[in-house]
């Protein structure tokens, strides 16, 4: 695990080179360190806004027009009725993913951009509310919530998502010096909130041969919880090649 853990921080750091954040500031040391405190992204936005002179969507990895064709295909192949399809951009910090799922959908949706930091939070809304998303379907929401993902089973009851998205939060996770048991525990909560129907889409920059062991490993439990793990490759984005690792669970063999 330290080897792997090594692996992913030298990457992030590559991360920060090309992301703008380029002075390896306490910052920087800090979200190296702790990106499973949520103090740390807190601070991490507020400096973010207090640089800025307007409000600019900050995406991790790359935009949503990079992996769109990964998104609304699994997304249209759900089962569709009169109720919308509830889509979870787990971890969204200021990114445009999921205004831009719930703008572009053709299919009713109901999409939460949920994040640990209020801050985060706040300036979402307040972009949003500002720059009036207008969805495809007139039946389609959004909304955005302060959430810790690692509670995720005090928000969703079971089955009740059709698509969790993550761009990077379980990445943090794992790259954080404590967080590789967090990171467990949103892929267990993760897929219990998902319908049988439903798929965790993890877009990530960690090679198939170490993420398909641990998904493949953390997404079975013998009697509760069972899951097929499959991998598609992004491309290559500034030397860094990408992932979409996507996880749906079925009922498990009792």
């Amino acid at each position: 695990m330290a080897v792997v853990l090594n692996v992913l921080t030298r990457g992030f750091r590559k991360l920060i080179t090309t992301t703008g954040l380029r002075d390896h500031s306490s910052l920087t040391d800090e979200l190296i360190n702790n990106m499973d405190k949520k103090a740390t992204w807190d601070r991490f936005y507020s400096e973010n806004t207090r640089k800025a002179t307007h409000f600019t969507n900050f995406e991790w990895f790359f935009g949503f027009d990079a992996i769109r064709d990964f998104i609304m295909p699994v997304l249209y192949s759900r089962p569709t009725s009169d109720t919308l399809l509830h889509v979870l951009d787990m971890g969204c910090g200021t990114s445009a993913l999921g205004p831009s799922v719930y703008r572009e959908s053709v299919v009713p949706v109901q999409v939460t951009c949920a994040d640990i930091s209020p801050i985060a939070v706040r300036l979402m809304q307040e972009h949003t509310d500002t720059k009036s998303v207008q969805p495809q379907n007139i039946s389609s929401n959004l909304d955005f919530r302060e959430l810790d993902c690692t509670q995720l089973h005090k928000h969703y009851i079971s089955e009740s998502l059709d698509l969790i998205l993550d761009k990077g939060t379980i990445d943090a996770l794992l790259r954080s010096r404590d967080g590789g048991i967090k990171a467990s525990q949103v892929l267990k909560q993760s897929l219990a909130a998902l319908r049988f129907s439903g798929s965790l889409l993890q877009f990530s920059d960690e090679d198939p041969d170490s993420r398909m062991l641990w998904l493949e490993r953390e997404a079975q439990e013998p009697g509760l919880m069972a899951a097929n793990v499959g991998v598609q490759e992004v491309g290559e984005l500034r030397g860094v090649t990408y992932y979409c690792y996507q996880v749906s669970p079925h009922p498990a063999a009792q």
